[in-house]
This record gives structure tokens, sequence and C-alpha cells, in this order.
């Protein structure tokens, strides 16, 4: 029986280990890894955090605007009853004390949206921005295990952050450059013409038969 041919002195084909078998073997970077493994599972936890306030303000300011519509129909309503059950001419001569409050609680209602959707735009903000780190720190994180101990730290991150500036810097001139009308000055404009269309109909409504 032939024997198996034997390696050659000096021309041994030892294959290289690992990449992840050499960061177990270098504690620098095992921990390393073991410090962005750490980070990347703190990033996404603060990014979950964060992500339930945003749907928490959202829906806050779902509320305020189904608040809106019921306050002013239910006062609509109200009026109207009262005024063709007991029509009066001192009804309507008072009609500026419930246009007053009409008035108040819209504005209220109206500034309480602006407040909640300024709350809402900084937090969406923050969670891109969370997004962004995790990102990068995941790109780390899969560059290091792939490339092993000849993960250059220095040059890899620092191409990977000046990625992520160059892509901040375009977000953010493209959204200064088309930020003129936004979709919350839209419906806080809306709302504003709805409180005047309150005023105009708890007028007509008081003083309908004088």
């Amino acid at each position: 029986m032939s024997e198996p041919p034997r390696e050659a002195a000096g021309g041994s084909t030892k294959q290289p280990a690992h990449p992840l078998r050499q960061i177990a073997e270098s504690p620098t970077y095992r921990l390393l890894l073991k410090q962005w493994l750490k980070e990347e599972d703190l990033i996404s936890r603060r990014t979950a955090v964060k992500e339930s306030r945003l749907d928490a303000v959202r829906r806050e300011i779902t509320a305020l605007y189904c608040s809106f519509f019921i306050f002013h129909a239910i006062s609509l309503l109200l009026l109207f009853a009262g005024a063709s059950l007991h029509p009066s001419a001192a009804a309507c001569r008072r009609s500026w004390v419930p246009c007053f409050c009409s008035l108040l609680c819209s504005m209220t209602i109206v500034w309480a949206i602006r407040y909640k959707t300024d709350d809402e735009a900084h937090i969406r903000k923050l969670v891109e921005r969370e997004r962004e780190d995790g990102l990068l720190l995941g790109k780390c994180v899969e560059e290091l295990k792939r490339k092993g101990v000849e993960f250059d730290l220095l040059k890899e991150v620092d191409a990977l952050r000046r990625a992520k500036s160059l892509r901040v810097e375009a977000n953010e001139g493209s959204a200064m450059g088309a930020r003129r009308w936004t979709k919350r000055d839209f419906a806080l404009m809306f709302l504003l013409v709805a409180s005047c269309g309150v005023l105009a109909s708890t007028r007509f409504v008081l003083c309908q038969n004088y």
C-alpha cells in the first residue's frame, strides 16, 4: 500500500487562523470587540426608548387634533340646541362670551400641538442620530470580524466616520434647501382657519333670528 506523500521540509502550507480565532487570541482585539458589542447593545436600547417616546408624542398630537374638532363640534351643537329652544336678543348680545371661550380654547390647543410637534421633530432627530451611530458601529464590528488582527482601527473607523459626516451634511443641506413649508405649518394654518370658522358659526347660531 502506498504511503501518502509527505510534505517537503520547510514547505509547510499552514493556513492562517480564522479572523474570529485571531481576535480570541489577541487580548487587545478581543477587548475591543467586547466593548463594541456592548456599546451596540446600549445604542439599540437607547434607540428603542427614543422610538417609544416618539410614538407616545405622536399619539398625544393625534389626541389634540381629535379634541380640537370634538370640542368645537359639541359646543356648536349645544349652542344651536339652546338657541333653537330659547332664542333671545340677549344671547346674541352676549355672543362674545362663547366666541372668546372658543377662541381661547382653540389657541390653547394650537399652541399645545405646536409644542408637541417641535418635541416630535427633536426626538426624531435624536432617533436618526442613534441609528446612524448604530450603523457606524455595526459596520466596524463586521469589518473587525471579517479581517481579524488585520483590522486597522484608525483607518477603518476614520473612513466610516467621514462617510457618515458626508451623508449627514448632504441630508442637512437638502433639508435646509427644501424646508419652506412643512406639513406641520399647513396643519396649524388649517386649525387657525377652522377656529375662525367656528367663531363665525357661533355668531351665526346665536344671532340668526336677529
